[in-house]
């Protein structure tokens, strides 16, 4: 597509990153794949926040060439990094993620202390929600954070999963019930949790199928005391900036979506281009022409709802304002990532799930995470539905 909705700026900095990450990330990201070599991750992160790239989200702290840096362009970069790995743009996704509640909530002396390693590509952040009875569904939250006047401390136990950067993370923004008697939505607080805080374990990391070289693991909480200071906003005013940071999420997610894709896409273009088959192309075939326009329009649609909802986030838009199209763009890029990488695998035969002719097979397997992390698509259906239908609640 053309980027009908870009400025000729914003196509500079694509080209500016794309050689960037072409340069730091492409020659390693094979041992990513192969190796998990977390090493090689670092370096790349490492160079991003150098670079400056980190602070994209964060005009107040940014200090390189675009005049209005914003999330259009942290979403052209996450489009741009997941098109050649995956597994790399989620460890730094989570990390901008982390980012994100420290730069809005977090006191000055915890901001500097914890925000700017992350933004300069020093350290790793993760973000801890999930549990084994939360995914969607926040209210069964069972992680509970307690002040003690005392010591004037916040105390943290409960048990987190599927954290990505989970045993890497320099520091965990933590979400917990701190008023078991309020409903969820009034009762949760947000707490920046440094890594090195006794009291913090980590039992297992999980073995996935795809996304391999991002660390996805479980973190326990026993009796872990942090400074008062450490409290993010307010005291039972977690939920607010659980939502605050979804719309980021949704839209970031859809660039990750975009550049899987991409990524798919370009790999049964170019083969349908060159295979002979019964002594013609093979995408002079019309079931394979067929799949190649199916895959075309829908990145398209993506692109253009991914933009949009980029563009009026960094016009002004959060809250309800952009819950419709932030669950768009997420819903369709991530559906389409996994339609593109089915569609590859499949124009490529026996070649496409074979790990020595490519990454197609790869491909396949990192896409399927996408409709389920950052809220499932069922959980961005009804989002949509619920804005659309406001006078009525959709049942979930």
């Amino acid at each position: 597509m053309r980027d009908f909705f870009m400025t000729d700026e914003d196509r500079a900095f694509r080209a500016e990153i794309r050689d960037f990450l072409a340069r730091e990330l492409a020659p390693v990201a094979p041992l990513i794949e192969r190796d998990q070599d977390w090493e090689a991750v670092k370096r790349v992160v490492r160079a991003l926040g150098e670079a400056g790239y980190m602070k994209l989200m964060f005009p107040d702290l940014y200090s390189g060439s675009l005049s209005k840096p914003g999330l259009t362009h942290a979403t052209i970069l996450s489009e741009e990094a997941a098109y050649l790995n995956y597994a790399f743009e989620t460890t730094i996704a989570t990390a901008l993620s982390c980012a994100f509640p420290l730069h809005a909530y977090a006191r000055a002396p915890i901001r500097e202390r914890y925000l700017t390693p992350i933004l300069e590509g020093h350290a790793i952040g993760s973000i801890c929600m999930t549990e084994p009875n939360v995914g969607s569904d926040s209210a069964g939250m069972e992680t509970r954070v307690r002040f003690d006047a005392a010591t004037r401390e916040w105390v943290i136990d409960g048990f987190k999963r599927y954290i990505s950067n989970a045993t890497k993370s320099d520091v965990y923004i933590v979400w917990g019930i701190s008023d078991p008697d309020a409903i969820p939505q009034k009762g949760m607080t947000a707490i920046a949790v440094p890594a090195t805080t006794p009291g913090i374990s980590f039992p297992r990391t999980y073995d996935f199928m795809g996304r391999r070289g991002c660390v996805v693991g479980e973190v326990t909480f026993d009796n872990v005391r942090v400074p008062a200071d450490n409290l993010l906003g307010e005291e039972n005013q977690g939920f607010r900036i659980m939502l605050s940071a979804f719309n980021f999420e949704r839209v970031i997610l859809g660039g990750s979506g975009l550049g899987v894709a991409r990524s798919a896409f370009d790999i049964a273009r170019d083969h349908a281009q060159s295979r002979m088959s019964f002594g013609q192309k093979l995408g002079q075939k019309q079931l394979i022409w067929d799949m190649i326009a199916q895959m075309s329009w829908r990145i398209d649609a993506a692109e253009l709802l991914t933009t949009r909802a980029a563009k009026m986030y960094d016009s002004g838009l959060d809250g309800k304002e952009l819950m419709r199209e932030a669950g768009q763009c997420k819903l369709v890029a991530s559906e389409t990532a996994v339609f593109c990488a089915d569609r590859t695998v499949q124009i490529l035969g026996g070649d496409g799930v074979t790990r020595q002719y490519g990454r197609a097979e790869q491909i396949y397997r990192d896409a399927r995470a996408l409709p389920i992390v950052g809220g499932s698509s069922e959980m961005a259906k009804y989002l949509i539905a619920a804005r659309e239908m406001p006078s009525i609640k959709p049942n979930l």
